[in-house]
């Protein structure tokens, strides 16, 4: 016990709960899936999905875990909790970073050493099992769909990674993943267009499960671009031929409206593209594109979800977009919590049409 509480004091100092890496988000998640009318399998759940997003580790249900603990003899729970976890077999397959499990069985078996319980050899493999292990910089994050499967995401450790914010999956794409899957409707049987892609998490939910016919994932940076095309091809979106399924370099400022009549894209959506006020000039040209862009004689469904980090550069691309004839509509957001991110954060999704 006294060797394993300076394994857990040495890592809790070594890696602070302020890391800005990606392990943790900026702000916290006011709105927990965990409440206390919740019971042990809900709770049990909770830790799975937060685990795998590499949630916010204060955010997790701990309260309620020390209360089962307090309340029952055994040690099941924590067992419970470490099959759905860093022994389960996405854990192996596709498992957070080594950092993150770390700092989570450290804290797990804080919590269990402080019950009083007899000392649970599964907790302290599991931590032995990672401790050697060398950290990298990339690791996985996986998305638990309601169909019960996973989208998993080689995603960067670092927020900025390789020149780009474009190597992690941020707040607006989830937003939009949870809104497209309560709008299957407008996916159905239709070729989407992605801007923006990243890392690919909003591109593979809506193949999963809103049935488009194709969808083209895009974006311009390089080195995203790379990792876009390995996300589609561990989740096996390369191997089916419904929906159709690329990956496209597509330069803002370059693309012409013979390549988006090519395309041909019924539906266009995009996730926190609107951050930096330097490209929004582009961004606008090209949507005025998109929308004069019909197929089929009508022009297509296009949808932008951002989370207004700056009020002012949000603001001007809303004013930028009314300059270049383009209206918009704000749409009512998703109202299923599927997924673990951070709702404190201001997230609009708008629709545009001319």
């Amino acid at each position: 016990l006294i060797i394993s509480n300076i394994i857990i004091k040495y890592y809790t100092l070594l890696w602070p709960l302020n890391s800005t890496t990606t392990e943790y988000s900026l702000k916290k998640y006011p709105i927990h899936f965990f409440t206390c009318t919740r019971n042990r399998a809900d709770v049990i759940y909770d830790f799975k999905v937060s685990f795998f997003t590499m949630g916010q580790l204060p955010n997790f249900p701990w309260n309620f875990l020390e209360r089962e603990l307090e309340n029952d003899s055994s040690s099941e729970i924590i067992l419970d909790i470490l099959k759905q976890t860093c022994l389960h077999p996405l854990c192996c397959k596709h498992p957070p970073s080594v950092r993150y499990r770390r700092l989570f069985l450290s804290r797990l078996i804080k919590r269990h050493e402080a019950s009083g319980k007899e000392p649970l050899d599964e907790l302290y493999d599991a931590l032995g099992e990672v401790l050697g292990v060398e950290e990298g910089t990339e690791c996985y994050k996986s998305y638990l769909l309601p169909c019960g499967e996973a989208v998993s995401l080689s995603e960067s450790t670092a927020v900025i990674s390789e020149g780009t914010t474009g190597l992690v999956t941020w707040e607006a794409a989830l937003y939009l993943a949870e809104w497209a899957l309560e709008n299957t409707h407008l996916f159905t049987d239709r070729t989407v267009l992605e801007l923006g892609s990243g890392v690919g998490l909003t591109g593979i939910a809506v193949c999963r499960s809103c049935r488009p016919s194709s969808y083209v994932f895009s974006d311009c940076h390089l080195s995203v671009l790379h990792r876009l095309r390995d996300n589609v091809q561990l989740n096996g979106l390369d191997n089916q031929n419904s929906p159709r399924v690329s990956v496209e370099h597509l330069d803002w400022e370059e693309v012409t409206e013979k390549q988006l009549r090519e395309i041909g894209a019924a539906t266009v959506i995009a996730a926190d593209v609107v951050y930096d006020p330097d490209i929004i000039g582009c961004l606008v040209k090209l949507l005025s594109k998109i929308l004069r862009c019909s197929a089929n004689g009508s022009p297509p469904d296009v949808y932008i979800s951002s989370t207004i980090r700056n009020p002012d550069t949000y603001s001007s691309f809303r004013h930028q977009l009314e300059s270049s004839g383009i209206q918009h509509e704000v749409m009512t957001g998703p109202v299923t919590h599927v997924f673990f991110y951070n709702r404190q954060a201001t997230i609009e999704m708008i629709k545009l049409y001319i």
